[in-house]
């Protein structure tokens, strides 16, 4: 049996992708350059075990709130399934993929988004404290706590502190001295399972400031929102090489390439990227000091930009897919998630689950859209 279903969205103008100048792949002393926009494929190829009357399957796809660096064109699916369907993560507007079979025997499905990409950089001076302007409603929940990430008790004292000595008084300077001490107390531990799971409250209480993406990052929103800023992360995923820094990409097989990233929001400018994580991979990956000047660079570039070799599936917390799944509340919804015969596949492992991840650069989508 094949079953086919299409989402597609209305053309999205230029106007969308302003021309502004790329902090990526820029030599000191060399003319700006403009950001990379490419096209890319995403596709999911699943094939699960086929014992058992039942099986379920949950895949995050390419958020679908577009912005100048993001923009969705729509996903595809075919494959065996008895049931399928494109909806939304519970509780949030980003999409998802939900496939069903109801005997036994060949469970496949493929899964492909187009997405296009333009590098990201938010020009902080033009931040002016006091303006007067309320939050809008759908950022006032990114001040809220999560089941990891608590805003009372040593996370709010750790934020407090940070700020009260770095003299930090507006937003902008709390987020940056947030933003430092995340830099330079935290490290990359290879050891993390996955992304991690930004449980911030442990990692605090513990002294252990370890982990990777999900950790790392999960601090710096936890210690923003407690600071009075709302921020969020992004739970997304590698789709190329990167420009200046190999470490930082993947291309082809994307299959363990999940990243979350942060962001904070500044009233009169909006939201703003950073990546503390990515800085301590760096320093990990080419075994660099903090000090070292290809660290400081990438330390000053992802306080404000991102590069667009990434995409994000959605910002949720404490995801519940369904209440009837043997999967529980996860974390966050990031990674490939099944049932079969009423047990879980281990996400984390995608040899076994089993899943593979691929992305191609579509063929003439360069500088232009």
């Amino acid at each position: 049996m094949k079953r086919r279903d299409f989402i597609k969205l209305a053309g999205v103008s230029a106007a969308l992708f302003p021309v502004a100048p790329s902090v990526f792949g820029q030599q000191s002393g060399q003319p700006v350059i403009p950001p990379r926009r490419y096209t890319y494929r995403v596709t999911y190829n699943i094939d699960l075990p086929g014992n058992g009357k039942k099986a379920r399957l949950w895949l995050p796809l390419p958020d679908t709130e577009d912005s100048p660096h993001q923009f969705s064109q729509g996903s595809v699916w075919s494959g065996t399934a008895s049931t399928a369907r494109f909806e939304n993560v519970p509780g949030t507007t980003s999409p998802m993929f939900y496939a069903e079979w109801n005997r036994s025997g060949p469970r496949s499905v493929t899964v492909s988004s187009v997405i296009k990409t333009s590098d990201r950089a938010v020009n902080l001076e033009r931040y002016r404290e006091g303006n007067s302007s309320a939050l809008p409603a759908d950022v006032k929940r990114y001040l809220q706590p999560t089941k990891f990430i608590p805003l009372d008790g040593i996370v709010r004292k750790t934020a407090l502190s940070i700020t009260q000595e770095a003299k930090a008084q507006s937003q902008l300077q709390k987020a940056r001295a947030i933003y430092d001490w995340v830099v330079e107390n935290s490290y990359r531990d290879p050891s993390t399972r996955g992304c991690g799971r930004g449980n911030i409250k442990a990692m605090l209480e513990t002294g252990h400031l370890g982990g990777k993406c999900a950790d790392l990052n999960a601090l710096f929103v936890g210690l923003a929102r407690a600071a009075g800023i709302p921020a969020r992360d992004n739970y997304g995923i590698r789709i190329d090489e990167s420009a200046a820094h190999k470490t930082l990409g993947q291309a082809d097989d994307i299959t363990t390439a999940q990243h979350c990233r942060p962001e904070f929001y500044l009233t009169g400018l909006g939201w703003v990227p950073v990546d503390p994580a990515d800085v301590r991979q760096l320093a990990l990956d080419e075994e660099l000091p903090i000090e070292h000047p290809r660290v400081i660079e990438l330390r000053e570039k992802l306080f404000g930009s991102w590069e667009m070799n990434w995409v994000a599936f959605n910002h949720g917390r404490d995801i519940r897919l369904a209440r009837d799944s043997v999967l529980g509340e996860l974390p966050f919804f990031m990674y490939p998630q099944a049932e079969v015969a009423g047990h879980e596949r281990d996400s984390l492992e995608p040899a076994e689950f089993a899943y593979k991840i691929t992305s191609a650069r579509l063929v003439g989508t360069g500088i232009k859209f």
